[in-house]
Parts: structure tokens; sequence; C-alpha cells
């Protein structure tokens, strides 16, 4: 299976396990791309790689993920079902796209596992723009940092909300993106 047959198949999948859950295509985290990021009340990563796919650019991909995300994915099609594991962290989920006699099917090969670190929070407020920096600014009622860059934003936000509330929170900005602003 090639990557967007897997990604179709992935998406009916990730419908159908929760009740509320924002899917987001080709997320931008730091120097990589996230290829499917679901936001429910964490962010989850998923990593597509395809029949025909190589696994060069994983390891950067593997640190940008455990960097943002509380919980990694590999999806992969059958020519890596034998060797996946070998190239991922052991707290990484596996999931199996396959095609069976009556369509397409995802096979839970291996559970994630969450990321305890809080570090990943303070990475994910770098995922924000700025109107939605702002809005957490607001909602903690914080000073509004008027003039300052987003770098600095973060770091107050970081300082001064306790990290539960702030990936909550981060997770309502990111749910209720609007691309068309």
């Amino acid at each position: 299976m090639v990557d967007s047959e897997i990604r179709e198949v992935l998406c009916n999948y990730i419908d159908n396990q929760f009740n509320k859950v924002r899917i987001m295509d080709e997320f931008v985290i730091g120097n990589s791309r996230a290829d499917i990021v679901t936001v429910t009340n964490k962010l989850t990563g998923y990593e597509i790689k395809g029949d025909t796919d190589t696994y060069t650019r994983l390891p950067l991909q593997v640190k940008e993920y455990d960097r943002h995300f509380q919980e990694n994915y590999l999806v992969i099609g059958e020519s890596h079902k034998k060797n996946a594991e070998k190239h991922i962290p052991k707290n990484w989920g596996i999931l199996y796209v396959y095609m069976s006699h009556d369509g397409s099917k995802i096979e839970l090969i291996r559970e994630s596992e969450a990321s305890g670190k809080c570090t990943i929070i303070r990475c994910q407020l770098e995922l924000l723009w700025r109107n939605e920096l702002v809005n957490l600014l607001q909602k903690n009622r914080l000073k509004k940092c008027a003039g300052k860059n987003k770098s600095f934003m973060c770091s107050f936000l970081w300082e001064n909300v306790l990290p539960e509330k702030l990936l909550e929170q981060i997770c309502e900005e990111l749910f209720e993106r609007d691309y068309t602003l």
C-alpha cells in the first residue's frame, strides 16, 4: 500500500476511536512534518511508511515527534511489518495497514506508551500561532506581552501556567484552529 491509501484507512480508524477528535494532515513540527496529528486531550503523532518508503528521514522525524507529542505511532504497509520496530523507540506504537479479501484493514501491532515528559508541553506552545498564544494569555489573565515575539510569549506562559492546564488549553486552541484566517 502507498501513503495515500494508508492515510485514508488511518483517518477512518482514528475517527472510529474517539468521540471528539481533530485530525490534522501534514502538520509542521520543528524541521519535520508530521503525516497525521490528532488532537484529543493530548497530541498524538502518526508517521506513515508506505510499502515503497524508506527509513532515511525517520531518525530526524522521531526526534521531532518525541519533542512535540505525548504519543506516537508508526503506521506501516506490508513491506515494513518485519523490521519496523527496529527503527523506532520502544514507547512508539505500530499500526499495520493491509488489504484483505474484504477491503483495507488496520491492525494494532504495538500500543503507544504515553510520554511523561513535561517539556513536550513547552514545545507544543511553539506549534501555536501568535493569536492563539494571545488567547492563552487572556484565558490565564496574564499580561498581553505586546511587542514581544512568540518565543517570549511561549516562555512566559510556560513559567506562569501549570503544565496540565497548558496542555488542555493547547488542545482547545488546536481543536478550534481556523485555517481560513
